[in-house]
This record gives structure tokens, sequence and C-alpha cells, in this order.
């Protein structure tokens, strides 16, 4: 038997500090992501033996369900996992919730899916990792997929997409030019990108309006390991219409390699027919400059299995890893 332990404060979380489950927590950064509760899951000796936060009142829209998110998900063994899953939904069933999402820290802006299909590769920078047995708690729990993501790698960087050099010049025709990021711009530059993203992403699968705070908080965390020629900028008439966001796989340095690979980590590109194929050429632009500066090869990272990204991928790369986004229907019946 498990008993469950609510944790809506940091001080909640100290006489458990020193547990497994908790030791490399910090409380301080789960509660700053405004979870509406958070638990944990205590054996018979009153240890931690599973921990997740739900959050409700903040989390996705899907048409015609009512979300509730499972995020900050951990768990020593299937049985308290399968404890713990079931205590959650019925924490979320009992505020309404039609459907139980997982795991997913709050929205998609922040952590979210579980490694399904692991491949040979190592791990990337920035790509979510977990335990090999946590799907199949969720699974045991009665959750099953709800959307697949996919991560792939182009090991050819001198290999271009057919179709960009058509794109190139349309777009260059229609007077949108491609520069930079200005690194003493910094949090200007920032501004532009978080404009330009509220707009290119609100029809995403399961989007989440996010505090222009929270962007900026997120994208200043990488800044030492930016190379500023692998982020790219599309402009037309002095406005931001496009960027891709590349980064070094520090991964590899944290292994002791060398460090040859770039991580196309987000490309976004402003709703039009104007812009069509701008997002093409952003990816094609970025793996030049990575090309140019020493790198071997690029990784397209976490693309949503009917995302634009993943079109534009398939013609130069080829798949690494998948990922899946688990739910669970909360019956009214459940206790």
């Amino acid at each position: 038997m498990h008993r469950f332990q609510s944790l809506q404060h940091a001080d909640d979380w100290q006489p458990y500090r020193d547990s497994v489950l908790l030791r490399d927590v910090d409380p301080a950064a789960l509660l700053r992501q405004r979870p509406d509760e958070s638990w944990l899951a205590l054996d018979a000796r009153g240890a931690p033996a599973a921990r997740a936060s739900l959050w409700w009142s903040e989390a996705p829209a899907l048409a015609g369900e009512r979300l509730g998110a499972i995020g900050h998900y951990g768990a020593v063994d299937a049985e308290s996992a399968a404890a713990l899953l079931h205590h959650l939904s019925a924490r979320l069933r009992a505020r309404q919730c039609t459907l139980a999402v997982g795991p997913m820290d709050g929205n998609t802006w922040r952590r979210y899916r579980f490694v399904t299909e692991r491949g040979h590769a190592p791990p990337f920078f920035l790509e979510p990792e977990n335990p090999a047995e946590y799907p199949q708690h969720f699974r045991d729990a009665g959750f099953q997929v709800l959307a697949s993501y996919y991560s792939s790698v182009n090991e050819d960087l001198a290999v271009e997409d057919g179709r960009v050099g058509r794109a190139r010049e349309r777009l260059g025709a229609q007077g949108i030019t491609l520069r930079s990021l200005r690194p003493d711009d910094f949090e200007n530059e920032l501004d532009r990108l978080y404009d330009l993203s509220v707009v290119a992403f609100r029809d995403n699968y399961l989007y989440t309006p996010i505090s222009r705070e929270e962007f900026v908080a997120q994208y200043r965390q990488v800044k030492p390991l930016l190379v500023p020629g692998l982020v790219c900028l599309a402009e037309a008439d002095g406005e931001t219409v496009g960027y891709g966001f590349c980064l070094p796989d520090i991964s590899q340095q944290q292994r002791g390699e060398p460090v040859d690979t770039a991580i196309v980590k987000t490309v976004a590109v402003l709703p039009g027919r104007r812009q069509a194929g701008l997002g093409a050429w952003l990816v094609a632009d970025v793996q030049q400059r990575a090309r140019a500066l020493g790198f071997r090869r690029a990784i397209h990272a976490l693309m949503h299995e009917s995302n634009r990204s993943r079109n534009i991928s398939r013609h130069t790369a080829q798949s690494m890893r998948g990922y899946s986004l688990f739910a669970k229907r909360l019956a009214r019946e459940e206790t």
C-alpha cells in the first residue's frame, strides 16, 4: 500500500530531499512552473517511491476536451507508478478533466514526451531523457499514445534539398533576406523571436500561450552556448518573418568527444503564402552555416509527426529517435 503526500510549498519537499527519487530535483524550479498540485507516493516505510505534478487551470487546449497535464514524473518501480498514476487520474477527474495527458510539465514550451524509440545514437543536448520503463508505466495505467514526435539526422551537410534553390530565388525577389543573430543586441533579438513565435506556433498541436518573460528566460539559459552564425533571422520590409535556431550539441563535449554536430532546434515562419518555402530555406541556410563553421552533421530535433518541419527534414535527414505523448480518458466512474 502507498500513501500520498501533497507538496505545495518548497518547505514540503525538505523531509524527502535525501531520497534517490528527489536528490536531483530543485523544488523551487518545479514550483516556478506553477503546477496546481504536486504529489509523492510514499511506500510502506514512508520513503518516496513516485512523484508527479498536475496542471489543469493552465493546461493546453484540445477541441472537445478539458485537459489535465501530468509532469515532473518519476518512479522507482512499476507498483509505485501504478498507484500514483491512478491517484493523479482521480484528482484530475475530480477537477472535471476529461483527458489526462503526459508526461508534460504544464505545456509544450517545457519538458514533455517520453523517448519510446531509442535507436543507437547517444542523447543530444536539450533532448528529453527518461528510463526505458517509464512509457510502460503509463501504458499499464491505461494511457495510450496521443501524439508521436521524431528527431532526424543529416549526416552530409553538403546535400541540399532540391526545392531550396527555387524558394531562395522566389523569396529573395520578394525582398526577404537572411541575417545572423546579433549577439550585442541579444535582448531585442529575443523580443523579435518571441513576437514571431507566438504567431507562428499558435496553430500547433496543444499550443499554449507563453509569457514574454518565460520565453526570454528559456533562451537566456542557452546564450553562453550560442554560436551567433548558427541562428538565422529572415526579414522583409523591416519585419521578422522567420527564424532558424541552431546550436552546438554540447553533449558531445560532455562525453569527451569533438563537437561536430549542430542541433536545428526551432524553425519558425510567419503564416501566409508569401513565406511558402521559407522554412526549407532556413534549414538549408543554417546547415550551410554549420558546415562552414566545421560541423559535420545536423540533428533536426523533436518534430511532431504532422509538422511542416518534418516534411522539410525528410528530404535530407534520416530518422534517429522517436518520442510519444500519452493520454488517458478519464471515466466518470474512476475512483
